[in-house]
């Protein structure tokens, strides 16, 4: 009997592909839908990572010419209506409210440097909603994934021990296929999750550090509009 159930054994085929194929259709659907999230946070993963390392180097660029002399007035002429980025974008908000600022007679019309600062506040949520996109995904994979592949894992063994029950064969040949089946659910699901929590904490992290650039240029390009106010009051 040990010969036939150990002979049995090991002509099962426990490969990924064969445990999905003799999972029930409950198990295969959680499967693809832990799949589907692992696929997506890689892709949000790979974006961020892109759009972060291109949101550093325009940031480091722009403020190379912000700081290197040149009158803010031709900055912004070659800038123009159109930034390309971020800071670029804060920059050009700034410098539109102070122009807008300016009565037709060269006066300084109430209140400037309160709207210069909104101005560039709003732009930098801007800015912010767009790098933080996509990293709520990232958070709900990793703290729901654990639970679905579980989910995956107790139906799949619930449906193995109706088998033994119907069959009344508890030898390991019959056991031991279906409760792989089931872990592999939560294997599936841990594969989603400790990448998707790994990196919403790093690029969670990279998104701050970016703002943080961005709001003290803010800070720092409202300082320096607000000498020149300041000097023509």
């Amino acid at each position: 009997m040990e010969t036939e159930t150990l002979a049995l054994a090991q002509e099962m085929d426990f490969s990924t592909l064969a445990l999905f194929a003799r999972a029930t259709l409950t198990v295969k659907i959680v499967m693809l839908l832990l799949m589907a999230m692992s696929f997506w946070s890689w892709s949000i993963i790979i974006q961020k990572h892109l759009s972060y390392g291109r949101a550093r180097r325009e940031a480091a660029r722009f403020d190379a010419a912000f700081w290197s002399g040149e009158p803010l007035d031709e900055l912004f002429e070659k800038t123009g209506a159109d930034p390309r980025g971020a800071s670029e974008r804060i920059f050009a908000a700034g410098m539109l409210e102070w122009r807008r600022s300016h009565r037709t007679d060269g006066a300084l019309i109430a209140g400037a440097q309160a709207r210069i600062d909104r101005s560039m506040d709003v732009a930098i949520a801007k800015e912010a909603e767009g790098l933080t996109r996509g990293l709520s995904f990232l958070a709900t994979t990793g703290s729901t994934a654990p639970f679905i592949g579980l989910f995956g894992t107790v139906w799949g063994i619930k449906h193995s021990f109706e088998q033994i029950a119907i069959s009344q064969n508890t030898n390991l040949a019959v056991v031991a296929p279906g409760i792989a089946e089931a872990l592999l659910a939560t294997g599936i699901g841990l594969v989603a999750a400790v990448p998707a929590v790994v990196f919403y904490n790093k690029l969670n992290a990279d998104s701050e550090r970016i703002l943080g650039g961005y709001e003290s240029f803010a800070d720092e390009f409202a300082t320096i509009l607000s000498r020149q106010l300041d000097a023509a009051a």
